[in-house]
């Protein structure tokens, strides 16, 4: 018996042996086979999991959408934005203002006087957050229309008495104001966007139309409001799907026409109403430019709004204002938004801070955030940059967990996932930059847990350490790879501490017309200008950013980082002085040979020093190495006002605080440059530290302080004998008869003429 069973046995075993003989020879030609073979089955099946999550993610379902802004909520609800200025007040219709004036809508005699109130406190521009779409039915002909057993003269006597609406149309004309305007759904009878006054704005790029919001109409101000308003924008905001308020439209379409988000179209107004620009690409919109600023968007269009925790003392109750009882102070210079935080009146929306604040305070952040250069981005190469997270760390645990062992992938997973929150974590907090790490994060773990899934069949003995392995998911050489791939860093900046510089050619055009039938000759002369001059600024570390015709454009501290900045750029004007005299001498000589006259060149400069965004900045067609921000239009301005001062090197404020005594300059006066608000003292740079050693410049700078001194508290006798006795000094470096004489000039004006009350002593410059 044993050897029937035997030998069924054996033939079982054969049976089995030929069947298994049979499927090798029928995959031995298989290509699956041999690419298992050569690849291995657990990278095989780790890509064929992994291109479908490549392609999830490009289609975006909402709940991956949805995973994503929670990631970026609690980014914000860890580290809110920390205001760097509150350059906006909130009139507010609260509650208390309902109680004490009346039910809403008041009389627009009400609102009109409210405006007359801010426009006499000195606001700089005003902003409806609200839509006056009905005449006002509380208008003297309406309310004899209504009134019953009434004289008729009487009723004629209120019907020749203005409209309430008319009262607030002069209001609004005597102010610096933009109405608001609600999108709407449909299309309204007689609310026609093409009849609005158009909205100056310039398109860079592709036409922008189809990556904005499309609303089919607006609900509109009556006409005889809306007539009579500086602009209008539309004040609709759009949450997202879980009804939270992230992103808030620059613009939208109605009816076909572009126009303005209440925020953007406020601060055009108020920096002097240019024409916007739209910049856009093959990804949607990526910017748009305002008061010569470029903020950046989302490819709709819209603002990521970087949100700060709610102040109570940004609004004013609407009853004060009305009351007069609001201090001038605490609205003078403020853009000022009008709205409301009662819930009756239904504008009350979440944040991700907040569940309930007015949406006129989202219209206010945003505001903060473009003035104050706190902005939020999510770029539009966003979306390429996580794809290439997600490829890099799903391919490369697809390579490597094959062949490590269970710990080892643990660690590293631990380090690159850690580095790869990280790195999330502070381009947000360092740039303002949202890139989503959940989705890369999540996507590679389910790729690893596949792969460590498959290990786990194939060695059960390891069954613990794989199981931990399971839980990290990203590559180790992430960053690096994020830092040296070009194609995710084409376009874009980063913030640092600058020194910038300008320079011009005085009386330029003089020159140009008296060598125009010989531009050979201007060329030459302009490359023997620039090249002496661009040898200081590279000699002394810095960057050349432009040459604009005559003029130069300069900065420090990027992209090699330099810790002494702004010496290095004072060092750099300075030298470029002297090059000019020694061109001016050589051509002095060139001329006398000649027998000709010589051209003398002057050149101005500015500085000054600050944080600017540095970076590649343009299309994707062009883009320079450039820098940008506040700094920069300041040093520009300083440049401008070389020839106002008859200084050689004018330095900002900034820049004398960061060269210290490490350089010697005299004050010259506080300006508030043309396009700025804010004063700014300003310095002649005389030369390196060692001239102050001298005791007859520190006499002088200190007489030109005691001067200025005396100018800035009106006492116009002791400033002119200060001139008087500054005049009979010998110091040409500080050009004292041309500084003198404009302070001799101003002195006797405001003798004649004296200055208000509330005189600062400030001057504000009316060129660049």
């Amino acid at each position: 018996m044993s050897e029937e069973v035997s030998s069924i046995g054996a033939g079982d075993r054969e049976k089995d042996s030929g069947k298994a003989a049979l499927l090798r020879r029928l995959l031995k030609h298989s290509s699956l086979l041999r690419l298992a073979q050569r690849f291995g089955i657990s990278r095989l099946l780790g890509l064929c999991l992994f291109l479908p999550l490549l392609a999830l993610r490009v289609w975006d379902p909402a709940p991956l959408e949805t995973l994503r802004l929670k990631t970026f909520d609690l980014y914000q609800l860890v580290q809110p934005r920390q205001p760097a200025m509150e350059p906006v007040v909130i009139v507010d219709v609260d509650e208390e203002s309902l109680a004490e004036v009346g039910q809403w809508p008041w009389p627009r005699t009400t609102v009109a006087r409210m405006i007359d109130r801010l426009r006499e406190a000195g606001v700089v521009a005003t902003a409806f957050d609200m839509v006056f779409a009905e005449p006002d039915r509380s208008s003297p002909a309406a309310y004899a229309d209504a009134l019953t057993g009434v004289a008729p003269e009487v009723k004629e006597a209120l019907r020749s008495l203005p409209a309430n609406d008319e009262v607030f149309a002069r209001a609004i004309r005597n102010s610096r104001l933009v109405l608001g305007q609600a999108a709407y759904h449909r299309r309204r009878d007689g609310d026609d966007a093409a009849s609005l006054p158009k909205v100056p704005l310039a398109v860079l790029g592709k036409d922008p139309k189809p990556y904005l919001f499309h609303f089919r109409g607006l609900v509109r101000n009556t006409p005889v409001v809306d007539a009579a308003a500086s602009s209008r924008a539309v004040f609709s905001l759009v949450p997202e799907r879980d009804g939270i308020v992230r992103r808030v439209p620059a613009f939208i379409v109605a009816d076909g026409r572009i126009l303005p988000g209440l925020s953007v179209e406020l601060l055009r107004i108020a920096t002097g109403g240019n024409a916007f620009a739209i910049k856009t690409d093959d990804a949607g919109v990526r910017s748009f430019v305002v008061a010569g600023v470029e903020v950046p968007t989302d490819r709709n269009g819209r603002l990521w709004v970087h949100y700060a925790k709610t102040r109570p003392h940004l609004y004013v109750s609407a009853k004060d204002v009305l009351a007069g009882s609001v201090a001038p102070e605490r609205l003078a210079g403020k853009l000022v938004l009008i709205g409301t935080s009662a819930a009756g009146l239904l504008d009350i929306k979440a944040t991700p801070l907040q569940e309930d604040i007015p949406g006129v305070e989202v219209h206010a952040q945003v505001l903060e955030m473009i003035l104050g250069s706190q902005l939020l981005l999510r770029p539009n190469y966003a979306l390429g940059a996580e794809l290439v997270i997600f490829a890099v760390v799903a391919l490369s645990f697809i390579a490597l967990v094959p062949v490590l062992g269970a710990l080892l992938t643990m660690l590293l997973g631990a380090v690159v996932a850690a580095g790869l929150l990280v790195a999330s974590w502070l381009l947000y907090t360092g740039e303002g930059v949202l890139i989503d790490v959940a989705y890369p994060a999540l996507g590679s773990l389910a790729v690893f847990g596949l792969l460590v899934f498959i290990n786990y069949l194939r060695e059960e003995q390891l069954r613990a350490q794989v199981r931990s392995a399971f839980r990290q998911y990203l590559s180790p050489d992430l960053v690096d790879q994020l830092a040296k791939d070009p194609e995710l860093l084409v376009l874009g900046g980063v913030r640092r501490d600058m020194t910038v510089l300008f320079s011009d050619v005085r009386d330029f055009t003089s020159i140009s017309e008296s060598m125009q039938q010989q531009p050979q000759r201007l060329g030459r002369l302009m490359n023997r200008l620039l090249t002496p001059l661009s040898a200081q600024i590279l000699n002394h570390k810095g960057t050349i950013d432009k040459y604009m015709g005559d003029a130069v454009m300069a900065f420090w501290n990027a992209p090699i980082p330099d810790e002494e900045h702004a010496c290095n750029a004072c060092r750099a004007a300075l030298g470029m002085r002297q090059e000019i005299e020694l061109l001016n001498a050589e051509l002095a000589e060139e001329a006398k040979a000649k027998g000709s006259m010589a051209i003398r060149l002057d050149v101005g400069i500015g500085l000054n020093s600050g944080s600017c965004v540095v970076g590649n900045m343009g299309s994707e067609q062009r883009f320079d190495y450039t820098v940008m921000g506040d700094t920069v239009n300041l040093a520009s301005r300083a440049e401008g006002q070389c020839k106002t001062y008859g200084a050689q090197i004018i330095i900002g404020q900034a820049a004398a605080t960061e060269v210290g005594p490490r350089m010697t300059y005299v004050e010259l006066d506080i300006v508030r440059v043309k396009g700025k608000s804010e004063p700014q003292r300003i310095f002649a740079l005389l030369g390196p530290a060692e001239l102050s050693e001298d005791e007859e410049v520190r006499r002088t700078i200190a007489a030109v302080g005691d001067l200025l001194t005396a100018y800035r508290g009106r006492y116009w006798e002791v400033a002119l004998r200060m001139i008087e006795t500054l005049e009979q000094r010998s110091l040409e470096r500080l050009n004292l008869p041309f500084f003198l004489d404009l302070y001799r000039q101003r002195i006797e004006d405001f003798q004649a003429n004296p200055p208000p009350p509330d005189w600062d002593g400030v001057y504000t410059a009316t060129t660049k």
